[in-house]
């Protein structure tokens, strides 16, 4: 645990210094994201403009979610889509050997080596959204709420962390497969608003087949104190239950990783 916390605080080092270097293209891409902030709200604007509610779901309620996607999407932007693009090209000319002959955890190493800095602002801007929500649609939450929305999150995290090694996984089989990125962030943009808007089959697939909801809505419900502890405890199963599987699925792709000597 303490090697790999070490390992954390190097990599944050080098990719601040990174991102020191490029001090420009930082305030540049803070700005386009507050732009696409705006138009986020100026559409839930558009949509309330029609209607009081959608799926039950008042407008503050629909900030508050927007916040939980955010916060979600920040892992997707600080994490996966850096290492992704690294990572589909060391499988294919067989660099991957050197991250496989590390001292280290590969899956680690691979998730950790690159990190964008800049996209802490993206957590800040979540965490308000979500508190702004709330006092819009004049919702409060106790200790407890406020605990499991926090666990919540962090299990939806590891939800879209799941999702991504399965599919970045799949490079092992497919060695031209690109799009695994694009598949996610498509998957993840129906976490944009509650499951209960869509139809009693497609909740249930993007509540347990294809967890997204567990990673968007279910953290909200939790805080507006619409889950019971039972529920909690199965949505928590769910992302445990989410790793382990791409984790067993990550280790039968580097088993059948050649390597660049064969």
């Amino acid at each position: 645990m303490r090697h790999a916390f070490r390992l954390i605080l190097t990599f944050l080092k080098v990719n601040l210094q990174i991102a020191l270097a490029y001090r420009l293209d930082t305030l540049v891409n803070i700005a386009i994201n507050l732009m696409w902030l705006g138009w986020e709200l100026f559409s839930l604007s558009i949509i309330f403009n029609n209607t009081d509610t959608l799926g039950g779901w008042g407008v503050g309620e629909l900030i508050a979610l927007l916040g939980v996607f955010r916060l979600v999407n920040t892992l997707m932007a600080a994490l996966i889509w850096p290492a992704t693009e690294k990572f589909n090209s060391s499988v294919r000319d067989g660099s991957l050997d050197y991250t496989l002959l590390q001292p280290a955890n590969s899956l680690f190493l691979i998730s950790f080596s690159r990190i964008v800095i800049w996209r802490v602002w993206d957590l800040a801007l979540g965490f308000i959204l979500v508190a702004a929500g709330l006092s819009i649609s004049g919702g409060t939450w106790t200790a407890f709420s406020l605990l499991s929305f926090i666990v919540l999150v962090m299990t939806g995290m590891l939800v879209i962390y799941s999702l991504w090694i399965v599919l970045v996984a799949a490079t092992f089989w497919f060695i031209k497969f690109d799009n695994n990125v694009t598949i996610l962030q498509a998957l993840l943009d129906t976490g944009r608003y509650p499951a209960t808007i869509y139809p009693p089959w497609l909740r249930l697939i993007v509540t347990f087949l294809v967890p997204i909801a567990v990673a968007t809505t279910v953290p909200l419900q939790a805080l507006r104190g619409d889950l019971s502890v039972g529920q909690i405890l199965l949505f928590i199963s769910v992302g445990l239950v989410a790793f382990l599987f791409a984790y067993q699925v990550w280790r039968a792709g580097v088993r059948r990783y050649s390597g660049a000597s064969s």
